[in-house]
């Protein structure tokens, strides 16, 4: 049996960390799409579209065939028994595409391939090639396109077919040890069929039992609360209007993660947290402050750019789950959604609230609306299917003090005390 070969930096679980299994999973849906042996007309209309989108425009078809050329063709990038990708060129990529839309995740050989599109588009999304195609606006309002078929699948009984005890089934043994108290921590009914969830982004979005995650100082508006369960990913001062987002250290742009809104000026030299989810972690969003919603807004972005620096030319190699070290520079370029709360507290005044959606799906849902009172813990959204990261955003007159028990890679959970306003 081939030896782990780790990649560290494939953090929250949405991939696995030994490579082996990544491509070992790989592999198995290669033979599984060309055993299907569908044509290019039997595709899913939606993967049809895809193609003429990169046959029929010039700069995309470019993009789509040197994201495959620059690849460098030596292990570990030359994995197929001919020496090179596991995944060839575009054809091959929206074959598998076809198959991956119309299945939901698995617990695959005891681990979890969370970004089955990630998974597909591994090492292209760390060329330059890949870096022009997938921040071309008309390649992500494609995925998007693709997303909302995958969504639509996902959303149905039929993909309670994963919510099964088998070893590769989310009640099976791997997945249990993997989220132990399952039936204590989540609203559902271990002796109806699937437990009780409809399909898979009901159990993706499944609700903790009441009591489970209480909030910490709920009257206490000195108190900021966590968000999301996540775990910490950075924590800036003093961040600028307009900054170099792409480069090394992936500083935070204000007006580019605000999309140039109108209330984007009050935050300049303001602080920022950013926390990510990991992929068996609660996906719904909690008021972090008492106040009253200002403004809910979506914003449509890439899907799987990564940060330059994260590319093949990063020393490390790049980043596989790409996303996640490239969370900084996601936060200006990824679909998210922003809810601007005025807290009660005048200390505190306007914040932000900032979801992020990380690759594949990467819905962003506010279920909050303008003028609405919140308390700390009231749900005010959710992430459906995908990865997902979230940034706290707080004014320069804002005094913030964050929990000296949770730094830098630290798991917080849902509702606990993050920080004080002086």
């Amino acid at each position: 049996m081939p030896s782990p070969r780790h990649v560290h930096h494939r953090i929250g679980g949405w991939l696995p960390k030994d490579q082996n299994v990544l491509e070992s999973w790989l592999n198995k849906k290669i033979a599984k799409a060309k055993a299907r042996n569908r044509k290019f007309e039997d595709w899913a209309p939606v993967i049809q579209e895809f193609r003429q989108l990169i046959e029929t425009d010039a700069e995309i078809w470019m993009g789509f065939h040197q994201m495959f050329d620059q690849v460098p063709e030596k292990p570990p990038y030359n994995k197929d028994p001919t020496g090179k990708c596991q995944v060839r060129g575009y054809l091959h990529m929206l074959e598998l595409f076809d198959l991956i839309i119309e299945e939901a995740p698995d617990f695959e050989q005891n681990d979890l391939v969370g970004f089955p599109i990630n998974a597909i588009l591994d090492w292209p999304m760390g060329t330059p090639g890949g870096l022009t195609a997938f921040v071309n606006p008309k390649v992500n309002a494609m995925f998007h396109k693709m997303f909302n078929v995958w969504s639509a699948f996902l959303s149905s009984p039929a993909s309670c077919y994963v919510l099964s005890t088998a070893d590769n089934g989310w009640f099976g043994a791997p997945a249990t040890a993997a989220m132990p108290d399952f039936d204590e921590t989540f609203v559902c009914d271990p002796s109806a069929p699937y437990h009780g969830f409809n399909s898979w982004d009901d159990f993706f979005t499944r609700l903790f039992r009441p009591g489970v995650r209480p909030v910490e100082f709920p009257a206490n508006d000195a108190i900021v609360n966590s968000a999301c369960e996540s775990t910490i990913y950075n924590i800036a001062y003093d961040v600028k209007a307009r900054d170099q987002f792409w480069i090394k250290g992936e500083p935070y742009s204000l007006n580019h993660i605000l999309n140039n809104d109108e209330y984007a000026p009050q935050f300049v030299g303001g602080t920022i947290y950013q926390a990510f989810l990991s992929a068996l972690n609660y996906h719904r969003w909690a008021s972090p402050v008492n106040g009253i919603i200002v403004k809910v807004v979506n914003i449509p972005g890439t899907y799987y750019a990564e940060s330059p620096v994260m590319g093949f030319a990063n020393p490390d190699g790049p980043d596989p789950a790409a996303p996640n070290l490239s969370q900084g520079f996601i936060t200006s370029v990824a679909a998210r959604a922003l809810i601007f709360i005025q807290a009660h507290n005048p200390a505190i005044g306007l914040m932000c609230f900032v979801a992020v959606g990380m690759a594949e799906v990467s819905t962003c849902e506010a279920t909050v609306k303008p003028g609405q009172v919140v308390k700390k813990g009231e749900e005010i959204g959710m992430f459906h299917f995908g990865g997902s990261t979230h940034c706290l955003i707080f004014r320069p007159e804002t005094k913030v003090t964050f929990n000296p028990d949770y730094t830098i890679n630290s798991a917080v959970p849902l509702n606990a005390a993050i920080a004080t306003i002086a």
